[in-house]
């Protein structure tokens, strides 16, 4: 995943992976892939839902005034994913125009005098578009407390 990804590392376990080794293996693998699954999901609900963003902030609308913005194919929704490997996840979607929904920005034609588009059942050729920012990918503090009970919970399963 290029585009646009969230990371989630783990460090500082090697004593606790040493103690839980005597008890029940801890499998770091298994705690992160559970936490990516939990940031998944919450970016897609987010996506459908058409935000907030994950600071809580409502997303620009758009002129065509669709809700939920950022989901009219349902591309971008179904693109997010992750992977997990050892002590690392990375949440995010591998499209190409996920960064710029993301981040905002300006988009000009490359080889052409203008960009050629239709919304709204209207044609447009304009010399350049700005997207507003509609940041979808990151941490509310709900995620984050769901975050910090899954590995709660999976250090309580240790112990049985």
């Amino acid at each position: 995943m290029s585009a646009l990804a969230i990371e989630i590392e783990l460090s500082g376990f090697a004593q606790v992976e040493q103690f839980f080794a005597r008890l029940n293996p801890f499998e770091s693998e298994t705690l992160l892939e559970a936490m990516a699954r939990l940031i998944r999901e919450s970016t897609r609900e987010r996506i459908i839902a058409g935000g907030p963003a994950p600071d809580g902030s409502a997303w620009k609308p758009n002129r065509v005034g669709r809700t939920p913005i950022l989901h009219l194919s349902g591309a971008l929704a179904r693109s997010i994913d992750y992977v997990v490997a050892g002590t690392r996840a990375v949440i995010g979607s591998g499209l190409v125009y996920a960064r710029i929904h993301q981040e905002g920005g300006v988009i000009v034609p490359k080889s052409a005098s203008a960009l050629v588009f239709s919304a709204g059942n209207r044609l447009f050729r304009v010399k350049k578009v700005t997207m507003p920012a509609r940041p979808y990918v990151g941490l509310s503090g709900e995620d984050r407390a769901e975050l910090v009970q899954t590995a709660v919970e999976y250090l309580r399963r240790l112990f049985k």
